[in-house]
């Protein structure tokens, strides 16, 4: 059985890689899907980048296990703070002023902002590099858990789901990423009711009314409002995966796709929903690892007790057979989507941000042939390090979403809505937060238990570094700003006052 639903979720992906070729024929297509998608594909796309197998593997098996009941503050913050005001504050302006700018990825747009060319090209470096070993954090899950369910080796796991993403991505684009991501997302849904079904009817739980109760004999706080390791570390947790998503890149591109305004209102709250299920459905059953487990299960290659080998194992011993395949299905449909959008980001930073602006008359063919050579590349590098597992997979996952966070929600999010802010704020605020997560991180040797701060500290302290830098450098010009806020259309000759249409 499991073979089975598995061939047939792998002929769907690569069915829609082919259909949706002949319909890739601009750089734009490619990548944003020629900024045309719909509400429902574009709030599927966004919650299935957001939540991979990571989520699943690694972060709900060790979070539950240290957390307990509290780690479901994490599921509050995701679907609020990641999810709903996300949307609200982000996608409307996002659209309208990249479509002014004629921005197509973060580094353009920061460009474009703070009418700094170094900008790009420093935004374009950090997006390549870090998002590898957060490409390869989620390959690492995916390995983790096909290794338990299927018993195919880690690394040959690695490499059919490597070569399974290259030929359903590199073919379609953004567009059978879109297409995929809304099957992709129901498998989801169907995944998580049946997880959290048998889960809860398991001889360890037995039933919802008993989990308080088995949790307080193992220890009172795993039941209470902050869990044993403390208030810091929980909140954490909550602001770098919550507000993490604001500044980074592959979360930020399905507002650009868009169709339309109108659109962003049922995605907001389709997404909203999508993010509650989910998050309640990893963070809930990470929350009762205790109950299966004495002690962390040790690595058989490593001979180290390794979280992120938990949750697969309760699956394997819990679930049915169509079950463990469900949610099988399930993160492999979580972690396609987000890998697929680590990929062309990534490879958009070398293709349009890069290469476009040393050969800017290049044609779109070539353009498109460019950006599948580096989704190729960039694929292989992550291959490359997740084979090497230099690091359980939060460590992995930390690191990458503190750091690119870090280095762009200042400039970003400050730049749809402040006018006064400058380049030289940007370009400080941006440093800051990428020598805060980088050099904090090795100081502390990668301790996972220490990324979360270290991440959340990178990503907040730019939010007041960015204001104070900019009230005392030179600000950008009025007209300049006039064209960024649409305040002026890009032609120079009409103004938008008090919502009329004043000639200059």
């Amino acid at each position: 059985m499991k073979g089975i639903f598995l061939t047939l979720f792998i002929g769907f992906l690569l069915f829609s890689g082919l259909f949706c070729m002949r319909r890739t024929k601009t750089l734009n297509d490619f990548f944003l899907g020629g900024r045309s998608v719909g509400p429902w594909l574009s709030a599927f796309a966004y919650g299935t980048t957001y939540f991979s197998a990571v989520i699943f593997i690694g972060y709900a098996g060790k979070v539950g296990w240290g957390f307990g009941l509290s780690s479901l503050w994490i599921v509050v913050g995701n679907t609020l703070l990641g999810s709903l005001l996300a949307w609200w504050v982000l996608a409307k302006r996002t659209r309208q002023m990249t479509f002014r700018l004629n921005a197509l990825t973060m580094p353009q747009f920061l460009e474009a902002r703070y009418q700094s060319p170094g900008f790009k090209i420093f935004a374009a470096s950090i997006i390549f590099v870090f998002m590898i070993p957060y490409s390869a954090s989620v390959f690492m899950g995916l390995s983790y858990l096909f290794e338990q369910v299927f018993n195919i080796p880690y690394t040959y796991a690695t490499i059919i789901m490597a070569l399974l993403t290259a030929m359903y991505l590199v073919t379609g684009g953004y567009r059978a990423v879109a297409l995929t991501d809304m099957v992709q997302g129901s498998i989801m849904i169907f995944g998580v009711f049946a997880l959290l079904y048998y889960v809860l009817g398991a001889p360890q739980i037995g039933g919802l009314d008993q989990v308080v109760n088995k949790l307080q004999a193992i220890n009172p706080k795993l039941t209470g409002p902050v869990g044993p390791p403390g208030f810091l570390p929980i909140a954490s947790l909550v602001i770098l995966t919550s507000l993490g998503t604001w500044g980074l890149p592959q979360m930020v591109q399905k507002f650009y796709a868009i169709k339309d305004e109108a659109s962003i209102r049922p995605a907001t709250i389709v997404s909203t929903l999508f993010a509650l299920i989910i998050t309640t459905g990893a963070y809930f059953t990470g929350s009762l690892t205790r109950l299966f487990f004495d002690k962390v299960p040790v690595d058989a290659l490593t001979g180290k007790p390794n979280p992120d080998l938990m949750v697969p194992k309760i699956l394997m011993n819990t679930l049915p057979e169509w079950a463990v395949t469900l949610i099988l299905l399930l993160v492999l449909s979580a972690s396609m989507s987000t890998l697929a959008s680590l990929v062309l980001v990534s490879s958009s930073a070398v293709t349009i941000d890069l290469l476009q602006g040393l050969y800017p008359t290049l044609p779109d063919g070539r353009k498109v042939g460019l950006m599948r050579l580096f989704c190729a590349l960039f694929i292989a590098l992550s291959v490359a390090l997740a084979l090497a597992k230099p690091t359980i997979i939060l460590s992995l996952m930390a690191v990458s979403w503190g750091t690119i966070a870090g280095a762009f929600l200042a400039p970003y999010l400050m730049g749809l809505y402040w006018r006064r802010a400058t380049a030289t704020g940007a370009w400080i605020a941006s440093l800051t937060g990428l020598t805060i997560s980088l050099l904090f991180s090795f100081y502390v040797k990668l301790d996972a238990g220490m990324l979360p701060m270290i991440g959340s500290l990178a990503m907040l302290i730019p939010l007041l570094v960015l204001p104070l830098v900019s009230m005392v450098t030179e600000p950008l010009s009025e007209d300049h700003l006039e064209q960024v806020f649409g305040e002026r259309c890009p032609t120079g000759t009409l103004r938008v006052k008090n919502k009329k249409v004043e000639q200059l």
